[in-house]
C-alpha cells in the first residue's frame, strides 16, 4: 500500500527544482543525481502500483552525512576522512525499504561536534528564514532541508542536542528516541555510549510514522514499556531559566499556562543536577569519548601524516582544538567522571518521581552567524543548556514548535520551541504529551513537492509499538472507557487508548450490581453487535492489571466485529445470572444514561451462564501470545 497520493516520480522531480529554486548550496553534501533518483522513484511506483505494503512511497528523505548511504561518500562534514560505504546504515535501510526515496546527504558540524551548523567547510548553514543567524546543529542541513520543505524527513545525530537543537531553531519537529532503540549501524561516532539517530520533519504525525518504521531489531523493548501518558499527566519544569533572556522566558512561562489549560498538572522542580551532569560533557572527562571516535584520524592530519596540514584533511579549527584536547583525559578521570555521573543520573531521577516528564526549552536563544564567529565555543556551550544531560541519561526527547518569540533587537521573531523529556523506554509517552504543545510553525512558503504521507487518524498508535515493543490489546465495554471512573487504573500503567471498536455479534451484556456500576459481558448464541472501546498495554501491564482484577470480573478472549480477537471482559456465571440484561441499549454508557427510566426493557440473562470464559492462567498467556500488536 502506498503512503502517498502522488506518485514517487513526480515528487523527486519537483523537490529537484525546489532545491534549484531555494540556492541555498550549504545544506547538502551530496545530492544524487537525477537519473538515479528518477530510476529509484519509478521502481517505488511500479511497487506500489503492484500492491506492496510501502507506508513511505514516495516520502523525500535527506540524510546527515555521517550516516552511510550507499553510493554516496560519507564525509562527517571533513572531506579527508571520506570513505565510500558498500551499504545503506541500518537506519537509512530500513526507510528505503518502506519506500522512502533519499535525495542526498546533508551538511553537519564536522564529526557531529556542535550545535551551531557553522562547523564546516561545506559552508554554514544558515536559518530557513532569517539567513543572518544559524540553523542550529550538528544536524543543520538536515534541519534546514526540511524547514524549507525539500524533504518530508530528515535523519539526524543527536548526542548533546544536535537533532532537538536545530528542530527548536528551525520550528520542526525532533524526536531524540531512547538510546539504541534506533541501530547506529553505518553511523561515524561522536561519543559512541551516547550517540543516536533521530528523525526530524515537519509535523509528529510524520515524524512519528518514520521513527516507528526506522527503529526496531536492536535495543529490546521491556516487558512493562509504557505506551502513552495519562489523560492528565504530571510534567516538571525548570524552577528558574539559566541562559534564557527575559523575552525567552516569559515565553516559556506563558506556554507552562498554555499546557496547564489543555489539562498536564505541571510543578517547578529544580534543575541543577541536570545542569551539572550536562558540563561533564565537555567540561569533564567523558569528551574523551570523542577522541576515542575519531581522534587518531585527526592526530594523523594534524601531523600531516597523509595530508600537507590539518586545512588540507579540511579541519575544522574549533572542531579540532575540541578532539585534539580530548586526547589528553586521563584514564583514570575519566573512570572518576562517568561515576560521577551514574550518582547525578540517580539523583536526577528521583527529583521526577511522580512525574510522567520534564519541560524545558529547546534552545535558550537563537544567535547570529556573527555571534557564533567572536565566540564559537561559549556560545555553542550556552544553546546546550537544556539539552546536553538528556543522552547521558539514557532519556528520550521530543523537542516541537511551539511558535515564536520576539527578540530584543526587533528583528523578525525567533522560533520558540519546547522539548518533552522522558525516563528510558518512555518515548510513547513524551510523543502523547507533545502532541499537546505541536503549534503550526511560520514555515517559509512550501514548494511543489507534492502531499507528504500522513498517518490516518485512526491508526496513530504509539511509534514504539511499530518498532517492535509488545503491545496486548485488552477491550472493555464499561466501567474502564474513556472518562469513566476507573479508566485510572489503565492510564496508570501506560495504556494506550486505541479508539472505539464492536464486538461481534455473539455477547449478551447483563448490569451487575457491583460498585461502581460495571456490566458483565456473556456469550451467547442470541447476542448483538455492542460497543467497546480497544486498549494497548504492555504484557506487565496487563499482567498486573489481571492480579488486581475484583470478582466477579474475569479475562479471556473475545471476537471483535472484523473478525480480529482481544483480551476482553467477562464475569462469573453467578453474577451474570443475577445480572439486569441490557444488551438492547448496545452499548454500557447509553444504558447508564438511561438508569433513570429503571433501565426499561432490562430482564433476567436467562442464558448468562452459558459459554462464560473460565481461563488458567496458561490459556490466558496463550491468548497474549495470539493477540500482541
Amino acid at each position: 500500500m502506498s503512503g502517498v497520493s502522488e506518485s514517487a516520480t513526480n515528487r523527486v522531480t519537483a523537490a529537484l527544482a525546489a532545491i534549484d529554486a531555494v540556492d541555498r548550496p550549504e545544506i547538502w553534501i551530496k545530492i544524487r543525481s537525477r537519473e538515479d533518483l528518477l530510476a529509484e522513484a519509478a521502481h517505488i511506483d511500479a511497487q506500489a502500483a503492484a500492491g506492496e505494503d510501502l507506508p513511505l512511497a514516495g516520502l523525500l528523505l535527506a540524510v546527515k552525512n555521517n550516516v552511510d548511504v550507499a553510493g554516496v561518500t560519507t564525509t562527517a562534514a571533513c572531506p579527508g576522512f571520506g570513505y565510500e560505504p558498500a551499504e545503506d546504515a541500518a537506519a537509512v535501510a530500513r526507510l528505503r525499504t518502506a519506500g522512502a526515496v533519499v535525495l542526498g546527504a546533508t551538511n553537519l558540524d564536522q564529526f557531529a561536534t556542535g550545535l551551531v551548523g557553522t562547523r564546516s567547510p561545506y559552508g554554514a548553514v544558515r536559518d530557513a528564514r532569517q539567513p543572518e543567524r544559524i540553523s542550529g546543529g550538528s544536524s543543520s542541513g538536515s534541519a534546514v532541508a526540511v524547514a524549507l520543505g525539500l524533504v518530508d524527513i530528515a535523519i539526524g545525530t543527536d548526542t548533546a542536542g544536535s537533532g532537538r537543537v536545530p528542530a527548536g531553531l528551525q520550528g520542526i519537529v525532533g524526536i531524540k528516541p531512547t538510546l539504541n532503540v534506533v541501530s547506529t549501524a553505518g553511523m561515524v561516532p561522536a561519543c559512541r555510549s551516547w550517540d543516536t539517530a533521530t528523525i526530524l520533519a515537519r509535523d509528529l504525525d510524520t515524524a512519528e510514522l518514520a521513527m516507528g518504521i526506522m527503529a526496531g531489531a536492536s535495543r529490546t523493548w521491556p516487558a512493562d514499556t509504557r505506551l502513552a501518558a495519562p489523560s492528565r499527566p504530571r510534567a516538571a519544569y525548570p524552577a528558574s531559566l539559566p541562559a534564557l533572556p527575559d523575552e525567552w522566558a516569559a515565553e516559556f512561562g506563558a506556554q507552562i499556562d498554555r499546557l496547564r489549560s489543555t489539562g498536564v498538572d505541571a510543578e517547578p522542580i529544580e534543575l541543577d543536577v541536570f545542569l551539572r551532569a550536562a558540563r561533564l560533557l565537555y567540561d569533564g572527562a567523558l569528551v574523551a569519548e570523542r577522541h576515542a571516535a575519531v581522534g587518531q584520524f585527526i592526530d594523523a592530519a594534524v601531523a600531516g601524516d597523509g595530508f600537507k596540514s590539518g586545512a588540507a584533511a579540511g579541519l575544522d579549527p574549533t572542531v579540532t582544538g575540541i578532539i585534539t584536547a580530548a586526547g589528553g583525559v586521563p584514564a583514570h578521570q575519566y573512570v572518576t567522571d562517568t561515576a560521577a555521573l551514574e550518582e547525578l543520573k540517580r539523583e536526577a531521577l528521583s527529583r521526577l518521581e511522580g512525574f510522567d516528564a520534564l519541560i524545558v526549552p529547546t534552545t535558550p536563544f537563537h544567535p547570529t552567524l556573527a555571534e557564533v564567529a567572536a565566540d564559537p565555543v561559549g556560545v555553542n556551550s550556552r544553546l546546550g543548556t537544556y539539552t546536553n544531560f538528556c543522552n547521558l541519561f539514557d532519556m528520550c526527547a521530543v523537542a516541537v514548535p511551539a511558535g515564536t518569540v520576539a527578540e530584543a533587537d526587533g528583528g523578525r521573531a525567533a522560533q520558540f520551541g519546547l522539548t518533552v523529556v522522558g525516563r528510558t523506554f518512555d518515548d510513547g509517552v513524551v510523543a502523547g504529551i507533545a502532541r499537546r504543545i505541536e503549534a503550526t510553525p511560520d514555515l517559509p512558503a512550501l514548494f511543489a513537492t507534492g502531499a507528504a504521507p500522513r498517518r490516518a487518524a485512526a491508526d496513530r498508535r504509539p511509534w514504539p509499538v511499530a518498532a517492535g515493543a509488545q503491545a496486548v490489546p485488552l477491550v472493555v465495554v464499561g466501567a474502564h472507557r474513556k472518562g469513566q471512573p476507573l479508566v485510572a487504573e489503565l492510564e496508570r500503567r501506560g495504556s494506550f487508548w486505541d479508539g472505539p471498536v464492536t464486538l461481534a455479534p455473539r455477547y449478551r451484556m447483563v448490569a451487575l450490581d457491583t460498585q461502581p456500576p460495571k456490566p458483565g459481558v456473556v456469550r451467547s448464541d442470541d447476542g448483538a453487535e455492542l460497543a467497546a472501546e480497544r486498549w494497548l498495554l504492555s504484557e506487565a501491564a496487563l499482567g498486573s492489571f489481571l492480579a488486581e482484577l475484583p470478582e466477579p470480573m474475569l479475562l479471556g478472549s473475545v471476537q471483535l466485529s472484523d473478525g480480529s480477537s482481544a483480551v476482553g471482559f467477562a464475569c462469573d456465571a453467578v453474577a451474570a445470572a443475577r445480572g439486569r440484561d441490557i444488551t438492547h441499549f448496545g452499548d454500557w454508557l447509553v444504558a447508564q444514561a438511561s438508569a433513570g427510566t429503571g433501565l426499561a426493557g432490562a430482564g433476567t440473562a436467562d442464558k448468562a451462564g452459558h459459554g462464560i470464559w473460565r481461563q488458567t492462567g496458561e490459556a490466558l498467556l496463550t491468548g497474549l501470545q495470539r493477540g500482541r500488536g
